[in-house]
């Protein structure tokens, strides 16, 4: 039986008392909420925290609204209230489209969308389909606030901009009208983490492509983003041959790693056609001819 090694546990009232916790326990110590995947790591001891801080009360970080301009998804968020979301789905469909493939219902039940973004594996879905639409990460420490773009928000893999007495309290995203979006992964089996993935946000007008965004996930691309294919693909016509070059652009400029999921031309072919699928469906949606 894997047992992790010893560790004091807290749990805390707010935020303020958050960050106080980890002030106190210095930078060995982790903040839990879902814990499906830092609780695993702690089993293997690929990862041992002298202190847990327990987030979970602190439902005031739970909500998914628009506010302003912008759409505010709180930290606490659960994967599965995200998914739930009609004001969420209505405005970015690649949310919706990415949380029905992550995991399965009992970790979209308690995994939390800040926990996914701050686990930043190389793999994970949410980061591709937030650095697709651009979005922000709002990070609170001791001192104040400060917002960080998502596609600045990974430092490497299993790194985030996020210090050791700061926490990941909100992800904004900005609304802009005339866009629309689509998230499209492949995978071993229902639930596992993507053998490559492609979230694209795309805004047309009169035919053309006025604004882009497209993000990869476990196919090593620099911060989640295909930023070479996004430079292509801005300005030129919605057509199924620049989408296709786009996705070719996209694939040649990932660096994906062999491993149990398959090897790099197999990957790197998937993020080519990963990426002209969404960037397919996601004009589709646009142009009001799919859901």
């Amino acid at each position: 039986m894997q047992v992790p090694a010893p560790f004091a546990y807290e749990r805390a009232r707010s935020v303020d008392h958050a960050l106080d916790l980890l002030a106190t326990h210095g930078p060995e110590a982790r903040v839990v909420a879902g814990g499906h995947s830092l609780l695993p790591m702690m089993k293997l001891r690929l990862a041992s925290p002298e202190a847990l801080i327990d987030i979970n009360d602190l439902t005031d970080l739970s909500y998914v609204r628009v506010e302003g301009e912008e759409l505010a998804i709180g930290a606490l968020t659960r994967h599965a209230d995200l998914l739930a979301s009609a004001v969420a789905g209505e405005h970015f469909p690649l949310l919706h489209d990415a949380e029905r493939v992550i995991a399965d219902p009992i970790v979209r039940n308690r995994g939390t969308v800040g926990g996914s973004l701050c686990q930043a594996d190389p793999a994970e879905d949410l980061s591709a389909a937030f650095a697709a639409v651009r979005a922000s990460a709002v990070i609170r420490g001791r001192d104040g606030v400060r917002e960080v773009p998502i596609r600045e928000f990974h430092s490497g893999p299993y790194e985030t901009v996020v210090g050791p007495q700061e926490l990941l309290v909100e992800v904004r995203v900005p609304i802009s009208p005339g866009g629309s979006s689509a998230y499209e992964k492949v995978e071993r089996r229902v639930g596992d983490w993507p053998v490559a993935a492609a979230g694209v946000a795309i805004w047309l007008d009169g035919g053309g492509v006025t604004e882009v965004g497209i993000g990869l996930a476990a196919v090593g691309a620099a911060h989640f983003v295909a930023a070479e294919a996004e430079d292509f693909l801005r300005g030129s016509p919605a057509t199924a041959e620049n989408f296709a070059e786009a996705g070719r652009i996209a694939a040649e400029h990932c660096n994906p790693s062999a491993d149990q999921r398959g090897p790099v031309d197999y990957k790197r072919h998937l993020a080519g056609v990963l990426t002209t699928r969404a960037l397919r469906r996601a004009a589709a949606r646009a142009q009001g001819g799919e859901a």
